[in-house]
């Protein structure tokens, strides 16, 4: 099993435990790792080999005479990248049966590597092929500090086994400069947890301050509580990140309050609920990668 998006690439191992490693005294191409390998006895569920000459390394696929026995002789050897293209890489932090942690380590360690093998956390070892992650663009609001959305989406892909390798690309909104396109006295933010470092008074709508001459900073459904306590009309600066994520090439993901219990898909945009749970974010991370997929085709 491999993961794919589009074109051959970011081949990852199913499991860490379909790669074998060995020092083998040959050259590390094709044609002298078959004759050095073949007939030799391999483990039943190795499918990668890692062969190393001295600090030189080479990754090649091999095929057994059978995966019913604990061990059977090897009877076809593919290079998969030579030793011109492969890295080994010691990263003891990395968890090897991530694949984005991975392409991390790959972009981090040896980007100039077509094949980067890496020893991680556990002493596995696991390997990425011509690595190129997805891009995602996170659109959200800040404060506070760290972006929510952003944060909960690198805690998934931090854990993710079962999702390709992913690059987050944060597009950050800052409210004070948002509330700077309408210049005011006197601003009502939603609550405590966005205080933005403006040069005039503050009151926060959950609080249900009296009212006084003051722009909203807010969204739809600010603007609806703020009707129900006060009425009338008020001077809104609109800080939705559903609305602001439009100005986004996508695949894009952003929140909504307006979503409650439901992860919500308009073309390549993705919105979770404003409370989302880790659950729903990576629902909604799944949507975003479906819609890249046909671009990368």
């Amino acid at each position: 099993m491999q993961h794919l998006i589009g074109p051959p690439v970011n081949l990852v191992p199913s499991q860490y435990r379909n790669v074998s490693v060995a020092d083998v005294p040959v050259r590390l191409d094709e044609a002298s790792l078959r004759a050095h390998l073949t007939g030799r006895p391999a483990y039943r569920r190795t499918r990668y080999l890692v062969a190393r000459n001295g600090r030189a390394c080479a990754l090649a696929e091999v095929s057994k005479q059978s995966e019913q026995p604990l061990f059977s002789p090897i009877t076809g050897v593919r290079l998969i990248a030579g030793a011109g293209e492969c890295a080994f890489v010691d990263a003891p932090q990395a968890d090897t049966a991530v694949p984005t942690q991975l392409a991390q380590v790959a972009a981090r360690y040896a980007p100039q590597a077509r094949c980067v093998v890496v020893r991680g956390r556990y002493g596995h070892v696991s390997f990425i092929v011509d690595p190129a992650p997805a891009r995602i663009r996170v659109v959200e609001v800040v404060p506070p500090r760290p972006a929510k959305l952003a944060d909960q989406l690198t805690r998934v892909l931090d854990l993710a086994e079962d999702l390709p390798p992913v690059e987050l690309v944060p597009e950050l909104v800052d409210l004070t400069g948002l509330a700077a396109t309408r210049p005011a006295g006197h601003y009502l933010f939603p609550c405590r947890a966005g205080q933005p470092g403006v040069d005039a008074d503050v009151s926060y709508l959950d609080e249900v301050p009296p009212r006084v001459p003051w722009t909203l900073v807010g969204c739809a459904r600010s603007r609806a509580i703020h009707d129900f306590f006060y009425g009338g009309e008020v001077d809104m600066v609109d800080m939705c990140p559903r609305a602001l994520a439009r100005q986004y090439p996508g695949p894009v993901l952003t929140k909504c309050c307006l979503l409650e219990d439901r992860v919500a898909v308009d073309g390549d945009l993705v919105v979770i609920p404003w409370g989302a749970s880790l659950a729903q974010v990576k629902e909604g991370l799944r949507l975003a990668l479906r819609a890249l997929t046909p671009a990368r085709q």
